[in-house]
């Protein structure tokens, strides 16, 4: 079984195609084009899939029945964009990575490096440049962008943890969105932006208030 999210529609093969018996993952990142608003999916071989069905409802049953939530037009027009919001969220983190990475920051994967899912990675050597990143990504976006994101204790992590994401739906992270760990190297992972533009405009919102820090 492989979990994808963030990976679909990003390489011209899926998981499936290289032996993959179950795959699975979110609705809310890259298949549902940032319109499904909740969901996830579990796809593959048939036997695998429905064996997965009858436990969640009842053996015999499976997908023949279920809560649609009224919410079905919402995951297929999504699933139709999905691969033209997951390539300008890909084309972002590549704008992202050569940008950052002609700054001197340490940038995982690399401007040029082949890529798998849509997440950069930018080590930003202190936690006032993290917070810094996380507050120009929260003011590009189109909701909540005059909140200010702080670091709080979450549970499950061992220091605090800062994130941005003013999002149209809540959770999803297809639209703009970064967050990282106040601890040394001090790494934001950024992600998203359901069109290139936007992706475009977070990051140099990002820049700008490091550059407010000088």
């Amino acid at each position: 079984m492989v979990d994808n999210c963030y990976g679909e529609f990003i390489e011209t093969i899926e998981p499936s195609d290289v032996g993959a018996d179950m795959v699975v993952g979110s609705l809310i990142k890259n298949p549902g084009g940032g319109l499904a608003p909740v969901g996830g999916y579990i796809c593959g071989k048939k036997e695998y899939v429905d064996n997965a069905a009858f436990r969640l409802t009842a053996p015999g049953l499976g997908s023949e029945l279920g809560a649609s939530l009224g919410v079905n037009p919402s995951f297929y027009q999504g699933l139709f964009l999905a691969p033209t919001v997951s390539a300008g969220a890909l084309k972002g983190a590549i704008f992202a990575a050569r940008l950052y990475e002609k700054l001197g920051y340490r940038v995982i994967p690399n401007g040029t490096e082949e890529r798998y899912d849509i997440i950069q990675a930018v080590e930003l050597e202190t936690p006032e440049k993290l917070i810094a990143f996380c507050k120009g990504i929260q003011a590009a976006a189109p909701v909540d962008s005059h909140v200010t994101p702080e670091p709080w204790d979450m549970p499950g992590y061992d220091s605090k943890v800062i994130m941005a994401a003013g999002a149209f739906i809540s959770g999803s992270s297809i639209e703009l969105s970064a967050d990282g760990p106040l601890r040394p190297p001090y790494t934001v992972f950024f992600q998203g932006g359901l069109t290139w533009y936007h992706a475009k405009f977070g990051i140099m919102m990002s820049l700008q208030k490091l550059l407010e820090l000088e």
